[in-house]
């Protein structure tokens, strides 16, 4: 059996309140449109996820939200600003069998590199910018069996290739 992985970094990030906490920055308009961008993306390629699991900050939730799945993510604290470890930890108590994970900067990206077998070509997968996407497939039957540099590497898109700019 395989498993497939679709990671997700938020969409872009408001920074005109500046009263605001990191955790509480809602998504500005083009972090709204980049998420309903991406969704529709997924859907059209079949990779609706059957569980989600996001960082509980605002960013996080109203990007989740505004994909338009069906399924109720899971908020966890532990992905809020998570390194690659404890990205896998959390990942190996998926039980779905396509599973969203949607976070942060600089652990996203850190966590997209260590898994892919193979990186692909696009030049902005080191970086991950905002809403960046990539489905990953695993050859295991259990998340708990997932680990570094064993996903293969499906799909990356980023939102200014789904968005005009």
């Amino acid at each position: 059996m395989a498993l497939k992985l679709i990671l997700t970094r938020h969409a872009k990030s408001s920074w005109k309140q500046l009263d605001l906490t990191d955790h509480a920055r809602p998504l500005n308009k083009r972090g709204r449109a980049s998420a309903e961008a991406v969704g529709d993306w997924l859907r059209h390629e079949k990779m609706v996820p059957d569980e989600t699991l996001s960082s509980d900050a605002a960013r996080t939730r109203e990007t989740a939200a505004l994909m338009g799945f069906d399924v109720e993510p899971v908020f966890l604290s532990a992905l809020y600003h998570a390194g690659s470890t404890m990205m896998l930890r959390q990942l190996h108590n998926a039980t779905g069998k396509k599973v969203m994970m949607i976070g942060h900067n600089p652990g996203i990206a850190e966590f997209a590199e260590r898994l892919a077998r193979d990186l692909p070509a696009h030049r902005r997968f080191l970086d991950y910018p905002t809403c960046a996407t990539t489905v990953f497939k695993f050859d295991v039957d259990s998340w708990a069996d997932v680990s570094f540099g064993t996903g293969k590497v499906k799909k990356f898109i980023v939102p200014r290739e789904l968005v005009a700019a």
